[in-house]
């Protein structure tokens, strides 16, 4: 491990003893290479292997890397029979390992890095976008007062409030630069942004890479990093899945420029087609808006892990790479609202 998620191994292997029912050390960690923002280690003991998940170490932005959310979310969710980890426990404790975590079950499946799933025979690659897509119907199907969720995030106003805070971060965090596309979309975006009132949980990053599917079959046994999850507005959330349709094919999840038909993958108004028909709506008014959005806020995620690399608190090796791609981001982004 780095210097940056270094911890006391041994500290975690006492409050795991105490708080994991059935563990058994001794305990190996590893850390994941993926994992941009929350630091995340596989952990291996007696007992089994587990997950876990902290804030990084250093200075923070203000509300960001709430792993104590992430941890209410996933509780809340399995309880309704949604497929997320189980959670074994939390601790908001600084002085066991420097900053807060919590661990959840190593679910076993797979993780698909590639939006073109290049492991799966293209005849089966449609029925695994569709239970994508139908997982994500399924959470947006939920009401949050059932799920114990009702304080999870504030009503109304959810597209201009992620717009303020997405367009704040990217502002505030001086030292990674500026990009004349993204002040662009700061600009454009309030001017533009359609009034929603409808609320639900919101996932916030779901994409083929945050889904882990079963060994064999296609279908999603786990949905992961719930960082960026609150209440919000379902369709927000949906056009984040679908931003994948505009993003080239040089981010390994993305779908622009491959050729859709003959890799057995949906197209963008047949997938648009089967979310709208699971929540009965007739269709999407003002999509460019939405993918807009999310493509800005993407660059935004990605402008901060810039900073926090540039001030050495980047969470994975990885980070330089995805940063090389932010000003594409915010190009598409800028190009599909001039689009309107």
């Amino acid at each position: 491990m780095d210097a940056s998620t270094r911890f006391d191994v041994a500290a975690l292997e006492r409050w795991m003893d105490a708080n994991v029912t059935g563990f058994r050390g001794p305990l190996d960690v590893e850390k994941f290479s993926g994992g941009q923002s929350n630091p995340t280690f596989k952990l291996t003991a007696a007992s089994g292997q587990y997950v876990m998940r902290r804030k990084p170490a250093g200075e923070l932005l203000k509300g960001a890397h709430a792993v104590d959310r992430e941890a209410r979310v996933m509780k809340a969710l399995a309880q309704q029979g949604f497929p997320v980890p189980h959670i074994y426990g939390l601790c908001t404790d600084d002085s066991v390992i420097g900053s807060w975590f919590y661990v959840m079950d190593m679910v076993e499946g797979r993780i698909f890095w590639d939006g073109d799933l290049p492991d799966v025979p293209a005849e089966e690659r449609s029925a695994y976008y569709d239970t994508m897509g139908a997982t994500l119907a399924q959470l947006h199907s939920f009401e949050p007062t059932a799920l114990g969720l009702a304080d999870f995030g504030r009503p109304g106003r959810y597209l201009q409030r992620q717009i303020e805070r997405w367009s704040r971060q990217y502002q505030e965090d001086e030292m990674a630069g500026r990009s004349p596309d993204m002040d662009f979309l700061v600009e454009w975006l309030p001017n533009h942004a359609p009034q929603l009132e409808e609320t639900c949980v919101v996932h916030g990053d779901y994409r083929v890479d945050n889904v882990i599917f079963h060994p064999t079959e296609p279908r999603v046994i786990a949905v992961l990093d719930w960082e960026l999850s609150t209440l919000g507005h379902p369709i927000v959330d949906f056009t984040y899945h679908l931003m994948a349709y505009r993003v080239p094919s040089s981010i390994r999840w993305g779908l622009a420029g491959r050729d859709l038909p003959a890799l057995g993958i949906p197209g963008e108004e047949d997938y648009i087609a089967a979310y709208c028909r699971r929540t009965d709506r007739a269709d999407i008014a003002d999509l460019n808006v939405y993918i807009a959005f999310n493509l800005f806020r993407f660059a935004a995620i990605v402008h901060g892990i810039k900073g926090r690399m540039l001030r050495g608190t980047a969470s994975s090796a990885e980070a330089a790479d995805l940063v090389r791609h932010m000003d594409d981001f915010a190009a598409i982004a800028r190009h599909t609202a001039e689009q309107g």
